[in-house]
């Protein structure tokens, strides 16, 4: 029987269990898929044992993603790109590391945006600097927009990630003071908040949405709640938003079928289970 995992901290709110338990069953094959809790502290010597523990592989979340990239043997291109890693698997004994978040954020916004949305889009700002920022960021660069402002509470992280980013696509690259946001937010075409503020058990996000453009579009890579502080402050102001739920589902789907050999369909039976379970959460 193949394993798989999850593995983060905190990890209880996850629901990627559910996802592949879904498709597991659709698809009538014998796996698992489990949540493990791993402080910082200890997950190097996790990377290095879980192979040994029969496990095909996992995905990677917060903290850990780009601790994951430095602790891997063998990295894709795209991981190497984004200098964060998210799903893990074994091939001929070597630990292989990718990144699948930037294909589930730009995923997300094609289905809830439409094609071509990005052509009304000149500036997004980027909250956050971690390795889901450099995902999201990796992905708007390959589309047609102008300028990304990268804003995080610690402004050397923004820093860091402009300078790794900006020799790639022709959008410009800014670091952004956080204190700097109500500055930036009038010039805002999408909003993409990739920080751990407004989970569950979070202090939220909370932003002067009174000052984004009227046709700004705001998203939120958390889904536990799915209507994020955030989302909600966008909703009351007349602004469009896209949950974090999409971003989850489209990019568990690479890591499925490297471990269990099928390729599986995001269908909106799948999401239904997902919100019930989050609904049910509440």
């Amino acid at each position: 029987m193949t394993k798989a995992f999850i593995v983060g901290h905190p990890i209880k709110h996850s629901r990627s269990p559910l996802i592949h338990g879904f498709w597991l069953e659709r698809y009538g094959l014998s796996g698992s898929y489990e949540r493990i809790d791993v402080e910082p502290v200890d997950f190097g010597a996790f990377l290095k044992s879980f192979p040994g523990q029969g496990f095909a592989g996992g995905n990677v979340t917060i903290p850990h993603k780009e601790a994951a990239f430095a602790g891997v043997m063998r990295r894709t291109e795209r991981a190497e790109r984004l200098g964060a890693v998210n799903t893990l698997w074994v091939e001929n004994g070597i630990v292989w590391g990718d990144n699948t978040d930037v294909l589930g954020f730009m995923a997300n916004l094609d289905l809830s945006l439409g094609t071509g949305w990005e052509k009304n889009v000149d500036t997004v700002l980027v909250l956050g600097a971690g390795g889901a920022a450099r995902g999201v960021v990796a992905g708007l660069q390959d589309r047609p927009v102008k300028r990304i402002l990268v804003a995080n509470r610690t402004l050397s992280k923004s820093q860091d990630l402009v300078r790794d980013f900006e020799r790639y696509g022709s959008a410009r690259l800014e670091a952004l003071a956080w204190e700097n946001l109500d500055r930036a937010l009038p010039e805002a075409a999408l909003i993409v908040n990739t920080t751990s503020l407004g989970m569950a058990g979070q202090p939220a996000l909370m932003l002067d949405l009174a000052k984004a453009p009227r046709g700004a579009v705001v998203t939120d890579i958390v889904y536990v709640p799915l209507r994020t502080p955030l989302l909600a402050a966008a909703e009351a102001e007349g602004l469009r938003t896209v949950d974090g739920l999409g971003m989850l589902l489209h990019q568990a789907a690479p890591g499925f079928e490297r471990w269990f050999g099928i390729r599986p369909e995001v269908t909106p039976d799948l999401r239904a289970r997902i919100v019930a379970d989050l609904e049910a959460g509440r």
